[in-house]
């Protein structure tokens, strides 16, 4: 199992964390990224297989402090936040100009 930490773009949101299944991941985030936005995930991959793949994630909510690990990071509605991952990996988060974040 892998965990995917969701973040919200909504004021009233708390970021909760899933467990998916590798098939279940790698539906979500394509080899070697960590980093996805749901309107790219909704637009790559078949609408049927992604909402099931979804109602299954959603059965296995991750207490934070047993977590063991966050192997990838889901975004909605916050598409602004896109070009701070121009190759969707956490650790290559750069700035506009291409300076790092880290």
């Amino acid at each position: 199992m892998k965990n995917i930490l969701i973040i919200d773009g909504a004021d009233n949101c708390v970021y909760d964390i899933f467990a998916a299944t590798d098939s279940e991941f790698d539906l979500v985030f394509p080899t070697g990224q960590d980093i996805a936005f749901i309107d790219e995930v909704m637009a790559r991959c078949p609408k049927g297989e992604l909402n099931e793949a979804f109602n299954r994630i959603w059965q296995r909510p991750i207490r934070k402090a047993e977590a063991m690990g966050i192997h990838g990071t889901l975004f909605y509605e916050l598409e602004h936040k896109k070009q701070y991952y121009p190759i969707r990996r956490d650790n290559d988060a750069r700035n506009p100009d291409g300076s790092w974040l880290r």
